[in-house]
């Protein structure tokens, strides 16, 4: 399951998502600490298949976690190679243009 949410800033939409398991948590390598919070993230689970659905309708991704960008790939928006690691977890930015 992966937690996900909706955030506009006027016509721009992000889709902010996690895999659920790592929600909540906080990741520090060197000098970067990233914070999963439920308040960015969401705090309602959804199935890979609905945030394959959402990622069709924002102009921007934040996704952390394996099952979140393994549906970034397989719906395309994701290129592998431009997926990093960042505390042991995967990590990709996505804009749409």
């Amino acid at each position: 399951m992966i937690r996900a949410r909706l955030h506009r800033r006027g016509d721009e939409w992000l889709l902010a998502a996690c895999d659920e398991e790592l929600a909540g948590q906080t990741f520090s390598e060197g000098k970067v600490k990233i914070v999963l919070s439920e308040k960015f993230y969401g705090n309602e689970p959804m199935t890979e298949e609905v945030l394959g659905e959402r990622m069709g309708s924002v102009t921007m991704m934040n996704l952390f976690g394996d099952k979140a960008i393994a549906v970034g790939i397989e719906k395309g928006y994701v290129s592998p190679e431009n997926v990093i690691i960042v505390a042991g977890i995967k990590h990709a930015q996505v804009i749409l243009l």
